[in-house]
C-alpha cells in the first residue's frame, strides 16, 4: 500500500465519520450539554438492553469480536503488536491502526446507528442523535478494540511466537 493509499479511509468509513460528526453536533445544538441530559443518556443507554431490538446487544458485539479475530489472527501472522497496546503506547502507529479498526467495523456502526434509530423512534418516540452515535460505538467499535489485541496474543501464543509462523 502506498502512503497516499493508506492515509484514505474510503467512501463507508469516511461516511460514518462525517455521519457521527453531524449526530453530535446535532444532539448538542437540540438538547444542549447539561447534568440533566448526562444523567437521561445513562439511564436510556442501561434502559436499551431490554425491550424491542435488544437482540443488537448480542448481535453487533458478535459481529464486531468476529472482525476483530479475523483482524488479530492477521496481526499475529505479520508479528504486530497487539491492537490496544499499539494504540495506547505508539503514537506513531495510533492513526494508522486506529484507520484499520474503522474501516474494518465501518458497516456495523452504521448498523448500529439504523437501528438505534429505529429503537427511539418505537421506544422514545423522538430522536437523540448523540446517544446512536454513543450506542454504536459501544456496539460496534469497543468490542473490536478489546477483542483484536487478546486473539494476537492468543495466535501467537498458540503458534509459537511472531517468527512461529502462522499460516
Amino acid at each position: 500500500m502506498t502512503d497516499s493509499n493508506s492515509q484514505r479511509l474510503g467512501f463507508m468509513p469516511t461516511l460514518v465519520v462525517g455521519l457521527a460528526i453531524l449526530l453530535i453536533v446535532a444532539g448538542v445544538v437540540w438538547y444542549g450539554i447539561t447534568v440533566v441530559v448526562v444523567e437521561r443518556i445513562w439511564r436510556q443507554m442501561l434502559e436499551r438492553s431490554s425491550g424491542p431490538l435488544s437482540f443488537r446487544f448480542i448481535l453487533q458485539p458478535s459481529v464486531a469480536a468476529i472482525v476483530a479475530i479475523h483482524d488479530g489472527i492477521k496481526d499475529a501472522r505479520a508479528g504486530r503488536s497487539p491492537f490496544l497496546q499499539t494504540i495506547i503506547r505508539k503514537p506513531r502507529e495510533r492513526i494508522g491502526r486506529l484507520r484499520e479498526g474503522l474501516i474494518a467495523t465501518a458497516r456495523i456502526i452504521l448498523l448500529a446507528i439504523a437501528m438505534d434509530v429505529v429503537y427511539q423512534i418505537l421506544v422514545f418516540k423522538t430522536f437523540y442523535p448523540d446517544e446512536a452515535v454513543i450506542i454504536a460505538f459501544v456496539l460496534g467499535f469497543l468490542p473490536y478494540v478489546l477483542v483484536r489485541g487478546p486473539i494476537a496474543r492468543i495466535a501467537r501464543s498458540w503458534h509459537g511466537g511472531a517468527s512461529g509462523g502462522i499460516r
